[in-house]
């Protein structure tokens, strides 16, 4: 890879129901998957913190119960209700790793802000859990699962359901109702276990993995003590990382696709977030210059300074020691999740459209940091349609508008053409001129309102409308994917494993 951004597609939505959008081409994905596996496992240049990075990712894959060689494929998200489009990511790792008999992973991302919780479908709207915080949380695991109450509830809304299709969410919300009774089960852990039952009797074949536990595991705080260890490389590498996308894609603001990092002589933010666990607050740090390394200092007054020179696994336990006795946690923000995941645990990483976008940054700062191509990753997503949506025309408000122009117009018929013809006659900014234009216009408006032409067409502009309020749910391709019906889905992996054939 050279200093440049690679070279990418503009990734786009289908707008058909049940297609898909698969990058690289499927063979292309097996064979990057294996080469990944291969190089990553042998690159003993490559140090995290004073170990071999293969070393690193062997200690990686035995924290997530995978002591074998085989690849494994992964797929990160926030646990939310997210829609078919994402669910897809889950349907080729099914597909691909079956090719290379590899496992398949669901990084059920718990440590980010909620968002997506709420069950819609046309004319209903219901938010997944009654917390009171489901909006103010800083990040989901804080969330507490829905009473048994609340699921009856929606149970009970989904009772006069009107289309002659059983939609999945049921089985999704038997399930959070059980969770709903177990003690400290968050609304996180509650939704990824119910998605991941719903997926299981759908055939598809990952594991789904919370993520807020690996931040506490040793490979991750080895990764982020490499980092904070030498904060103004990072810093510089992921702000010049940031420019050249920028550049290639022609943005002018500093803040997309995400802020730079803030970095001077004396003092660097790292790329990561600082949770207060016991707070339930968090913060972007920023890391002080001393005489011994980089100083991390909380409000309280404790201190944490990470040194270059220590040995990686006493850095990682010195790291996890503090943040205990401390209740904080260090969790990775966009760029540093995908980055620790693609290097440290995975041989390939699915994105969806955003996420592949995203990491297009990813593959740029991994090659400034540490000098290597990035591994490769992949993009997939499809489109799914509330069923009845399928078949139907959609609303066109741009021609009913049209409509009305051309019945205005043409009241006067063969009149309004001689007015025309006269105006034109006439010479420009004349009284004459002027006083014809409006005459037109007047013959017009009397003719309208005699005859009441454009009422009908007002009443129809207005229900037009309406409907096109109604229509926007049924064609919203991003519903929760538990609102298909089975055959639906089973439709979709049918289509992914038929690619990877």
């Amino acid at each position: 890879m050279s200093g440049s951004l690679r070279d990418y597609p503009d990734w786009k939505a289908p707008s058909e129901d049940g297609q898909v959008v698969i990058w690289p081409h499927p063979g292309q994905i097996l064979r990057d998957t294996l080469s990944n596996q291969k190089r990553l496992g042998t690159s003993d240049s490559i140090v995290i913190q004073n170990i071999p990075l293969p070393r690193v990712r062997r200690r990686m894959r035995q924290f997530i119960g995978q002591d074998s060689d085989q690849p494994i494929l992964a797929m990160g998200h926030q646990t939310e209700l997210f829609h078919a489009g994402v669910w897809a990511k889950n349907a080729l790792l099914h597909a691909a790793a079956g090719k290379v008999e590899g496992q398949a992973f669901h990084i059920a991302v718990d440590s980010d802000a909620p968002k997506h919780l709420e069950l819609r479908w046309p004319g209903q709207a219901v938010p997944i859990s009654d917390d009171p915080h489901l909006t103010t949380a800083s990040w989901s695991a804080q969330l507490s699962p829905p009473s048994p109450a609340h699921i009856d509830q929606i149970f009970s809304m989904l009772k006069d359901w009107p289309w002659d299709f059983k939609p999945v969410v049921g089985e999704v919300l038997a399930s959070l109702r059980k969770s709903a009774l177990e003690r400290d089960v968050t609304l996180a852990a509650a939704l990824a276990n119910a998605l991941h039952e719903l997926d299981w009797g759908l055939g598809l074949r990952q594991h789904v993995l919370l993520a807020s536990p690996i931040w506490g595991c040793e490979a991750f705080l080895l990764f982020v003590h490499d980092l904070v260890a030498r904060p103004d490389a990072i810093a510089a590498h992921y702000n010049t990382a940031l420019e050249q996308y920028r550049k290639a894609h022609g943005i002018a603001s500093n803040m997309r696709p995400m802020p730079d990092l803030f970095a001077s002589d004396e003092s660097v933010e790292i790329p990561f977030w600082l949770d207060d666990l016991h707070g339930g607050k968090r913060i972007r740090p920023t890391v002080f210059r001393t005489d011994n390394g980089w100083m991390l200092k909380l409000p309280g007054g404790e201190e944490f300074t990470f040194e270059k020179e220590i040995d990686g696994w006493e850095a990682a336990n010195r790291l996890n020691r503090w943040l205990v006795s401390t209740q904080h946690r260090i969790a990775p923000r966009a760029l540093t999740l995908t980055m620790f995941l693609r290097l440290l645990m995975v041989d390939q990483f699915v994105h969806g459209i955003g996420g592949g976008r995203y990491d297009q940054v990813t593959d740029q700062l991994i090659h400034l940091h540490y000098d290597i191509e990035a591994p490769a990753f992949a993009v997939t997503t499809g489109t799914m349609y509330f069923p009845p949506a399928v078949g139907q025309q959609r609303l066109c408000i741009p021609c009913v508008k049209q409509e009305g122009h051309r019945l205005r117009h043409g009241a006067l018929g063969q009149r309004k053409r001689e007015l025309v013809a006269q105006i034109a006659s006439l010479p420009r900014r004349s009284k004459d001129r002027s006083r014809r234009f409006y005459q037109m216009h007047a013959e017009l408006n009397d003719v309208i309102s005699q005859t009441g032409v454009m009422v009908s067409w007002q009443q129809k502009v207005l229900d037009t409308e309406q409907k096109l309020r109604e229509e926007q749910t049924l064609f919203d391709r991003e519903l929760f994917y538990g609102m298909q019906s089975k055959e639906r889905l089973l439709g979709m992996i049918r289509r992914y494993v038929a690619e990877f054939e």
